[in-house]
């Protein structure tokens, strides 16, 4: 590791002469702190041009004085820090972590208590917290609310979804800043826990767009022991402001000094590539915190789950009881309803399937006792994660898998029974460990228990973090579903491989996605982490599953390719089932080849709502694959490969949408080319409106495989 720090404010010095104003390491991005009728303020420029007008910082508390004016700064410290760093997986092998600092010690006089303000200041934006030191006047405290403002500069374009305490899973809206109070109440659409706090509320990550094309970001890092933030517009002056998710009382956060906020963060460049590149949010988190991570390995995998999520099966056994107790109900005595999916025979048909072509593991869902009635009831005694089914054999599952080279995955879905997932944890933990599985997909569907608790508020939060810690122990992976969106506690702890926290793919069996959904996810939930956003589906009509949902897929058979390149994640589902993907093997050849780790990505293309184009070189290789998802309308992408090592030749193969492509209409018509390609190579292909592209490049490294191959050029793949 190369690391680097310099704590000497002289030196410092020597780059800004207004001690006020601290300026990104490349001079792009400044910041003016300034403390104003004491009040804490700050403003942000990029290229001289306002980013963040004016806007005000403080907290709000339950007792006594707030924290939000009569202050004075005492103090303040200025620094520069550069290190390189190695994460465990990731899209990139090295990540440079490289900031100025700027640490303001205010003192409120009035009541001789301390709060101290520090930004980090990044080439492609900046991050500020909160501070509060230990002191005399200051021990516990509970936050009323948190009132960081972020002052826009004008009528922005905004893709954004519903302020919610309790779920992410809406789809994106487009609009100005202020059209969001007409538009809040339609872009609120059911689930099955939600709480919207505002009529114009929205949630982090935000992306913004302004009339002269800068592209800002508003989210948070490192959320730990805290609520979760939303963002509030007065849309009248157009200042956005913190509003955090409150506990069962009302109230936003209790805390302990000496503490700290999350990061509050704002990127900021005039290419959206830039966006999609930025390492940011990881770099506001601290370092990993695992000794030993040789363990954690990304995973590719199959899954006993899209014939429930479409209701072709089911997750519970039996239809015979309309509630369950569980310590006195004996399954074996119960007939089974002809529905459960999770049963032996089926679970061996995947794993069949999944050995054949290479997988590295396989989800099953409703394999555990409990299903009959989990649901909506907020049930506290509802799984016990530990006893299956009588139609599911773990220990000869477990075995008949290993002997084909391929590991279960877990699910562990609480119900969001909080309490008693933590009271079943460590005996779930362990039957993992004893059957080698080594990775689990945990969920929190419905409201929540304790009563009165939201997904995103601090209790909530912290439970999240503890039962990854507790994985890590059990050397665990972790991916869950409903929990609160990923803010870069990756970094900190690896084995937290992955999330949901959005609207995922189960969405298109629940009557379809908006056709740009997944070209604004990047953009948004992806920030603070990957998604499991389980792609891969290559039948688009749900009915031919279950004839009784009538939803369609809206992408082709294309765009449900490229995903697995433009939706970065450690963890990639083939979410389909097995007879879908014998349809097209020929296609089903990339999700095969397709990598799930990087040794580098580049964003060749970006705009959100419209395309997202990456290319990203497989981790030890010197093979690299190529993803171009589009959004609600047609594109024509043309893309160099200069990317590639200089003096060597490729193998392309390149999976489009066919020129008869329609999301709607005519999903599965693609078209396969494959020809040869070096860094001189330049390429224009034509997608369709929710449509894409794929490509694999593998370095020739005999001439006989060029064999029979034309050179691709500048024309049009046909």
């Amino acid at each position: 590791m190369k690391l680097k720090l310099v704590l000497s404010a002289w030196l410092f010095a020597a780059l800004n002469v207004n001690a006020d104003v601290i300026e990104s390491p490349n001079g792009m991005i400044s910041v003016d702190f300034q403390i104003k009728n004491g009040v804490p303020t700050y403003k942000v420029d990029y290229k001289g041009i306002p980013v963040i007008g004016e806007s005000k910082l403080g907290l709000e508390l339950r007792d006594g004085k707030n924290f939000m004016d009569g202050f004075e700064q005492i103090k303040s410290t200025t620094s520069a820090f550069d290190e390189t760093w190695q994460p465990v997986w990731g899209e990139v092998k090295e990540i440079r972590n490289h900031y100025n600092e700027y640490l303001a010690e205010l003192k409120q006089s009035s009541t001789d208590r301390y709060m101290n303000i520090r930004f980090r200041v990044y080439d492609d934006g900046l991050g500020f917290r909160y501070e509060f030191p230990q002191q005399k006047n200051l021990a516990y405290f509970v936050i009323k609310e948190e009132h960081s403002q972020f002052a826009m500069t004008g009528d922005h374009t905004a893709w954004w979804i519903p302020g919610d305490y309790d779920t992410q899973e809406y789809d994106y809206t487009e609009s100005k800043l202020s059209e969001i109070r007409s538009l809040l109440s339609e872009a609120v659409t059911s689930n099955a826990s939600q709480t919207v706090f505002s009529p114009t509320g929205v949630q982090t990550s935000l992306q913004l767009k302004t009339a002269e094309g800068l592209y800002i970001n508003l989210h948070e890092a490192a959320l730990v022991n805290y609520a979760c933030m939303h963002l509030n517009l007065d849309d009248k002056n157009l200042i956005f402001e913190s509003w955090l998710t409150p506990d069962a009382e009302g109230y936003k956060g209790r805390l302990q000094a000496p503490c700290h906020s999350p990061w509050r963060t704002v990127m900021v460049s005039d290419d959206a590539r830039d966006i999609l590149a930025s390492h940011l949010i990881l770099n506001l988190n601290e370092p990993c915190k695992l000794e030993d991570t040789s363990w954690i390995k990304p995973v590719k995998y199959m899954g006993v789950w899209w014939e429930m999520i479409t209701g072709k099966g089911s997750w519970s056994y039996t239809n015979a009881l309309p509630s369950v107790h569980l310590d006195n109900c004996d399954y074996s005595q119960l007939p089974p309803n002809g529905t459960h999916s999770a049963n032996n025979e089926n679970v061996k048909r995947y794993i069949d399937f999944a050995a054949e072509h290479g997988f590295d593991q396989l989800l099953i869902e409703g394999w555990n006792i409990g299903w009959e009635d989990w649901f909506g009831n907020q049930k506290d005694y509802v799984f016990d994660f530990v006893t299956p089914y009588p139609d599911f054999d773990i220990r000869m599952l477990n075995e008949y898998a290993h002997s084909k080279g391929i590991r279960l995955m877990m699910h562990h879905e609480t119900s969001s029974s909080s309490r008693n997932y933590e009271r079943h944890l460590e005996s779930a933990y362990q039957l993992m460990n004893k059957y080698g599985y080594n990775s689990v997909k945990s969920g929190y569907v419905g409201n929540m228990l304790p009563y009165g608790e939201h997904h995103y508020g601090q209790w909530m939060n912290n439970h999240y973090l503890y039962c990854i810690v507790e994985a890590a122990k059990h050397q665990i992976m972790v991916n869950a579903h409903e929990a609160v969106r990923p803010t870069g506690l990756c970094r900190t702890y690896p084995n937290l491989i992955g999330n949901e926290s959005a609207r995922g793919t189960e969405y298109q069996a629940f009557g379809g996605s908006k056709t740009f959904h997944t070209t604004i996810l990047p953009f948004t939930r992806l920030q603070g982490g990957p998604m499991d956003y389980t792609p891969g589906i290559f039948e688009m009509n749900i009915s031919k599953l279950n004839p009784n949902n009538d939803s369609h897929v809206n992408a082709t058979l294309a765009n449900q390719l490229a995903l697995y390149v433009t939706m970065y994640s450690p963890l990639q589902m083939a979410a389909d089932v097995p007879e879908n993907y014998e349809r097209f093997m020929d296609a089903f050849q990339f999700i095969k080849d397709v990598p799930v780790d990087w040794d580098n990505s580049i964003y060749l293309e970006a705009e959100p709502g419209k395309y997202v184009t990456v290319a990203r070189k497989e981790k030890g290789t010197n093979d690299w694959f190529i993803g171009c998802a589009t959004g609600n309308a047609p594109h024509q992408s043309t893309i160099s490969l200069d990317f590639l090592e200089k003096g060597k030749n490729y193998v392309a193969i390149v999976y489009a949408d066919a020129k008869d492509a329609d999301y709607k209409s005519n999903p599965q018509a693609y078209k396969i080319v494959k020809g040869i390609v070096d860094s001189k190579s330049r390429l224009r292909i034509n997608t369709v409106e929710a449509g894409g592209y794929a490509i694999s490049l593998f370095e020739v490294k005999d001439k006989n495989e060029m064999k029979g191959l034309k050179r691709l050029s500048v024309s049009p793949v046909k």
